[in-house]
């Protein structure tokens, strides 16, 4: 198993290319399902998710085709994905697969709507909250659909076709917001979704099944309008960067200190995380190449932060700053309102001398004057990344285990790392 080592103390300095963003890519991919026509996707980054939801759409009998870099491409366009769902051969995913991937649950949407039925294991646990599927089986309640749950699979029957409704989500969700959205592009009638999840991932996702012909007005917004099409054809479509790898970088630099472009970046994307960073004492600017951010070796300032749907604080995003306040020149504190079960990372990072304590949903981080390295173990994605942040500024060595939750979200990361001068490097096996 891979594990990453670092030798912490040096500033980054240089360019990092953003990749294309892995939560607009899985839902981009699943909506191949919609038409028997072929999706071309651009910027697709190189992640081990994105593998594994190839293996899946394959066994619906989609043709999926990955190929790297286009010839004169930027270093950060990404790979190619050309997508053919023209023949769907089975409408069942097995637990063994959506067992491995939740977002892969989300096949039941455009499964039920172009083939009048699916059926789809239910996910099971989850390391950082139960994140039920409860508001995706009602969505497609909503929209006319029978729904059964057998033998821990979700079936799902339309067998004259889905129709549109109204669907009014209790709270935000960006995995609900999908389905109703993939599945209201082939329902008979128009669909209106309420209290609809404003992430830009969501919004690119919505773009790409405009440019396939669904009418969809509002992505982006708390309310979208969906006007059912009879079928959706075919498009090509560059997927946006990644926002969380974006501030995921930038915390990195504001914890080493340096001078970084974050070629490609997209500010608007994550304005509010750009925004804490800046209180926390880095500089930020936006300019046409990307995202630039420094620290001059100024201390760095506690925070308050609540985790919240965007525009707010990513909880994607916690994990990293909490590793960055563990340098800060005071106490901070953060409040995850997402997920109940996200703080995993702080027995970790109390390995290489942090001071944090838990008190329900809030963290309190008391900044510490050093880390020290240690080996410690990653236990989610974003938990993984946090501990890569926290090695970087600590003295000494730190092994960093269980790194295939990075291979999960994070496209070459200790080779980008590395550039910009982090001694940092995986051990095989």
């Amino acid at each position: 198993m891979d594990r990453i080592r670092i030798k912490g103390g040096r500033p980054l300095n240089g360019t990092i290319p953003i990749s294309g963003a892995k939560n607009a890519t899985l839902p981009l991919m699943i909506a191949s399902l919609l038409t028997e026509d072929t999706l071309v996707l651009d910027n697709v980054p190189h992640l081990a998710d994105v593998i594994l939801l190839q293996r899946i759409l394959n066994n619906h009998g989609v043709d999926v085709m990955l190929s790297g870099k286009r010839s004169g491409g930027a270093e950060n366009s990404g790979q190619t994905v050309k997508i053919s769902a023209a023949n769907i051969v089975d409408t069942t995913a097995p637990y063994e697969l959506v067992s491995k991937m939740r977002a892969s649950f989300w096949v039941l949407a455009p499964l039920l709507a172009r083939m009048g039925e699916a059926r789809v294991s239910l996910p099971g646990g989850c390391a950082i909250g139960t994140r039920p599927v409860d508001l995706l089986i009602m969505a497609m309640e909503r929209l006319g659909a029978q729904i059964d749950i057998e033998g821990g699979y979700v079936l799902a029957r339309a067998p004259k076709g889905l129709r549109g409704g109204e669907i009014v989500f209790p709270k935000v969700t960006v995995g609900g917001t999908h389905v109703a959205v993939m599945a209201a592009s082939l329902a008979n009638g128009t669909t209106v979704i309420e209290n609809a999840a404003r992430e830009p991932e969501v919004k690119d996702v919505a773009d790409c099944l405009v440019k396939m012909g669904a009418k969809i007005s509002g992505a982006g917004t708390a309310r979208i309008e969906v006007e059912g099409v009879s079928k959706l054809g075919p498009t090509r479509h560059s997927v946006l960067p990644d926002r969380i790898e974006t501030g995921t970088y930038a915390m990195a630099v504001a914890m080493t200190g340096g001078d970084v472009l974050l070629e490609g970046a997209r500010a608007e994307l994550l304005q509010t995380a750009l925004d804490v960073l800046e209180r926390a004492g880095a500089t930020v600017s936006a300019t046409n190449a990307g995202v630039r951010v420094s620290r001059n070796g100024v201390g760095l300032q506690p925070v308050e932060v609540t985790t919240a749907p965007f525009p707010g604080f990513p909880t994607d995003l916690q994990a990293q700053l909490m590793a960055l306040m563990t340098r800060a020149k005071g106490t901070s504190h953060i409040t995850e309102t997402i997920f109940e079960n996200r703080f995993m990372h702080v027995q970790e990072l109390a390995r290489l001398g942090a001071r944090i304590a838990l008190d329900g949903q809030m963290a309190t981080i008391e900044g510490v004057e050093r880390l020290k390295g240690a080996p410690v173990m990653a236990t989610d994605l974003r938990a993984s990344v946090s501990l890569v942040i926290a090695a970087l500024a600590a003295e000494g060595e730190t092994i960093v285990n269980r790194v295939y939750h990075l291979d999960r979200g994070f496209e070459r990361l200790e080779d980008k790392l590395g550039r910009c001068g982090a001694e940092i490097e995986r051990i095989s096996g």
